[in-house]
């Protein structure tokens, strides 16, 4: 992320602390990408980290879950589910911390545009263009915040497509064609199933509930900033144009980025509510 130095003493913004929170940015989004397989590892999952032994893992040990008709998590299989809990957890905050870096950055690069009246066009140019470079990143990193708390809310859930994308290994594709028939089964005589099937559907249900609660309260939150923003500039007196475009801009930016957000509250509330028929559906090939 190359943030050029673009602030003046005129703006009120400083130079330092524009780059200093870009350079931050830059760091923390490499973290997000290199970071959180070590991180998440322990002394029992240090292997884990490596992605082709997690996935065997995974694979071995849901075998294993599912040969013993239990309900409740096999050692290996609760070994690769509580790393993956970690995982996300980590992610969680690496990009909640980078969420909060962007919208401080976005604040000041078009407070400083608001304030460069008497700046080159060239500078003003670069303010604008930097802040709309965050204001898009910024949205990016939220929906990275929600779903790595959905992945931390039903880690097991999270981590069914792992185990079936790319699944060849006889033992792994039989397992999941049984878990597939049993659920079908279920679903078509309207009768119960395996305790294995069971926890894999409230997990499921769990998974989507928790996003359904995570995207009402960014929607909630996106909607009041849009009230809050609207009125700012309402109140922004008459001779400060730029700063009354800007504040409207992201007003009506904020009000605009809630739309997905309910269609993502209404979707995952309806599969929350009834779960086997999507679990089902993701056996098939969907997700």
């Amino acid at each position: 992320m190359n943030m050029p130095a673009v602030a003046s003493r005129s703006t009120g913004v400083s130079d330092r602390a524009l780059t200093a929170l870009a350079v931050l940015a830059a760091v923390l989004i490499g973290a997000f990408v290199v970071a959180p397989p070590s991180l998440a590892a322990d002394g029992t999952s240090a292997d884990l980290a490596d992605k082709r032994r997690l996935t065997a893992a995974l694979r071995e040990s849901f075998v294993e879950y599912w040969r013993s008709g239990d309900r409740k998590l096999t050692p290996g299989l609760d070994r690769v589910v509580d790393y993956w809990f970690r995982y996300h957890v980590t992610k969680a905050a690496i990009a909640a911390v980078l969420l909060i870096v962007l919208v401080t950055l976005g604040v000041q690069l078009w407070t400083a545009f608001v304030r460069a009246g008497g700046a080159g066009a060239g500078r003003r140019v670069g303010l604008a263009a930097a802040g709309a470079l965050v204001a898009m990143l910024a949205p990016v990193s939220l929906a990275m915040v929600m779903a790595n708390i959905q992945g931390a809310a039903a880690p097991w859930a999270s981590l069914l497509p792992m185990l079936a994308d790319g699944a060849t290994e006889g033992p792994t594709v039989a397992a999941l064609t049984q878990a597939r028939q049993r659920l079908a089964d279920s679903q078509q005589r309207g009768g119960g199933t395996t305790p294995a099937v069971e926890a894999m559907i409230n997990d499921f249900a769990r998974y989507h509930a928790a996003m359904a609660v995570i995207a009402a309260v960014v929607a909630v939150a996106l909607i009041i900033l849009s009230g809050v923003l609207w009125r700012r500039a309402a109140r922004t007196g008459t001779s400060d144009r730029r700063a009354r475009r800007v504040l409207r801009s992201f007003a009506v930016l904020s009000a605009l980025s809630s739309l997905p957000v309910i269609v993502v509250l209404v979707a995952n509330t309806l599969t929350a509510a009834d779960p086997a028929p999507a679990l089902l559906a993701f056996f098939d090939g969907g997700w």
